[in-house]
């Protein structure tokens, strides 16, 4: 036996499962279609507000946990104290419990598009403070990533949890020219999980690593994340919308995340 590469199989799939009458392959008939040429930009398509979130994912090192804790919070107090000149707020923070262990998130939000963006970074740049708490930051660290996102339109706006919660964030990476396909669905989709209110916030990068996508889901804790998910199953029409987003994710995970003491959702 022989491995054969996804992409092959893909590609494969794509050409040869087509009727030579009816012009449809296998994918479109999972709902898989071909995009159309159009003028408009895929993140005006999908998304309606000139608000810029920021996804910062840090690797922290082991032995030194608190002290970036202490640090990051001290970060974020000194940048709301600026919140009017810098029009950002942060929105999230976590550390990860279940997946990539010493690690946290950061969900900022910047009103106003990527000049806001510009000015804060300016801003910054010339703070002293910030300046060195950065630098002490990065003794506590192993790596770390950031991107830039936007919201999806039909996701419910982000609501501030104030009662004790943890949160699910699944993370996508899409094959390259499916996020309006992904969109379309979702927007049914998302219809499935409402109920419980655990739909929390949905991105798509802009800068960063592209084509990913994250869902992040409130759950009162695994067990009621459990039940909340077998629900799911039971609607009908979910598992429809599963199967036509699954031929478009490369690669994908989960990560369980609680909020830290200074996070404004709890």
């Amino acid at each position: 036996m022989f491995a054969v590469h996804p992409d092959l199989l893909y590609r494969f799939l794509t050409r040869s499962l087509v009727s030579p009458n009816s012009g449809e392959g296998w994918l479109s008939k999972l709902g898989v279609q071909k995009l159309e040429p159009t003028k408009e930009s895929h993140s005006r398509m999908l998304s309606d507000k000139e608000v810029i979130y920021a996804l910062h994912t840090h690797n922290i090192r082991p032995d030194s946990f608190d002290k970036y804790l202490k640090n990051y919070e001290e970060n974020v107090n000194l940048i709301h104290s600026k919140r009017t000149e810098l029009n950002c707020e942060l929105v999230a923070s976590w550390t990860v419990d279940v997946g990539d262990l010493d690690q946290a998130l950061h969900l900022w939000q910047y009103t106003g598009g990527f000049e806001r963006i510009d000015q804060a970074q300016t801003v910054l740049s010339q703070d002293e403070s910030y300046q060195k708490l950065l630098k002490e930051r990065g003794n506590h660290l192993r790596s770390r990533h950031l991107q830039y996102l936007l919201a999806f339109s039909y996701w419910p706006p982000v609501v501030k949890r104030e009662e004790k919660n943890i949160y699910e964030i699944r993370s996508y990476r899409l094959r390259p020219g499916t996020m309006i396909e992904w969109g379309n669905n979702w927007a049914r989709a998302i219809n499935h999980r409402r109920k419980n209110d655990e739909p929390f916030a949905a991105y798509f990068s802009q800068i960063g690593r592209l084509y990913n996508v994250h869902h992040i889901w409130c759950y009162k804790d695994l067990q009621s994340r459990k039940e909340t998910r077998e629900s799911a199953w039971r609607s009908p029409g979910w598992d429809e919308c599963v199967a036509y987003t699954v031929p478009l994710i490369r690669e994908m995970h989960c990560r369980i995340l609680t909020p830290t003491s200074f996070s404004p959702t709890k």
